[in-house]
């Protein structure tokens, strides 16, 4: 909850009660999905225990090639997700062993237990992707709670009311969106139909080897090598994936690492070879890496996995 407040693309409020309270398309690209997540606190006094989900899901119009026709089907479908979105869907018992890595062992200490937050979804990764292309994140942070608003699902959790992002056959009727030229429309329609089409599914993403995903991702109207990356690691939540078109973490590998500022290709080769030591977490090391450079760098909004504007 503390990190998805600086998270732009969630504009999240956190609740003083402990509750995180979720509204999101679900995977199925026609139902939304309203979530209250706790976690327990152990009672040996060992620190916090079972994640417990409490959700809602509301039916949209099914897609006949997405469509879950069992409520059972669906609500384990629900927590599958959920679990992605909190990368709780992975085996971390060997990421302690990282540790003997004393950059590792840092961030660790530093973030105690922190996984990576991802996007709900591949498909709200991409549209945030082309919604922030090029102008500032803040400015994309305000369009996307506001299409949240205005074209998205309203739903009650926990005694709140969230909105959460349009659903792709709500996304693709869509004609204008202000702060949004012309040609951003007509990319995020066309990645509406990819989610639709099961283009953007998650579990098939991260079933291939990362190279032939990111070129999947990247065959996507709009979407370049940064936003392919961002897809596949924050939207599928693929847990080993080094970012090599990721500026801001390249500088915190070499600041944490001790390494002059990378300025070229090999630069970046030789980054990739660190971060093959955190294999099979290199994504999750790169997020904590993330994380801190954020927790140190000056005050102000700053969007994780947003791409560069130029």
């Amino acid at each position: 909850m503390r990190f998805l407040e600086g998270f732009g693309p969630a504009s999240y409020d956190h609740a003083a009660d402990g509750i995180l309270r979720l509204a999101f398309p679900a995977d199925d690209g026609a139902s939304v999905v309203a979530a209250a997540v706790r976690q327990e606190v152990r009672a040996d006094g060992g620190g916090t225990g079972t994640v417990r989900a409490e959700f809602t899901v509301h039916p949209g119009t099914p897609h006949p090639a997405t469509a879950v026709t069992a409520e059972a089907a669906a609500n384990q479908a629900v927590r599958a997700q959920l679990a992605r979105i909190l990368s709780l869907d992975v085996d971390a018992t060997g990421f302690p062993g990282l540790a003997a890595d004393p950059v590792v062992a840092g961030l660790t200490a530093d973030h105690p237990e922190l996984r990576p937050v991802c996007f709900h979804s591949p498909y709200e990764a991409a549209t945030w992707a082309i919604i922030g292309n090029r102008i500032r994140m803040t400015q994309a942070a305000v369009i996307k709670a506001r299409m949240a608003h205005q074209h998205g699902h309203r739903v009650h959790i926990a005694g709140q009311t969230l909105h959460a992002f349009p659903t792709p056959e709500a996304l693709r009727t869509l004609t204008h969106v202000p702060g949004l030229t012309d040609i951003k429309i007509q990319r995020l329609h066309a990645l509406a139909e990819a989610a639709l089409d099961g283009k953007l599914d998650a579990p098939h993403l991260r079933a291939l080897p990362a190279g032939h995903a990111l070129a999947e991702l990247r065959a996507l109207p709009g979407i370049g090598p940064f936003s392919a990356e961002l897809i596949l690691i924050r939207g599928a939540g693929h847990p080993d994936v080094f970012p090599r078109h990721e500026p801001r973490v390249h500088k915190a590998v070499a600041t944490a690492y001790g390494l002059g500022a990378p300025t070229t290709d090999d630069d970046v080769t030789q980054l990739a070879k660190i971060a093959d030591r955190w294999k099979p977490y290199r994504s999750w090391v790169a997020f904590l890496l993330r994380v801190r450079a954020h927790d140190t760098s000056s005050p102000g909004p700053v969007c994780h996995g947003s791409p560069p504007s130029s």
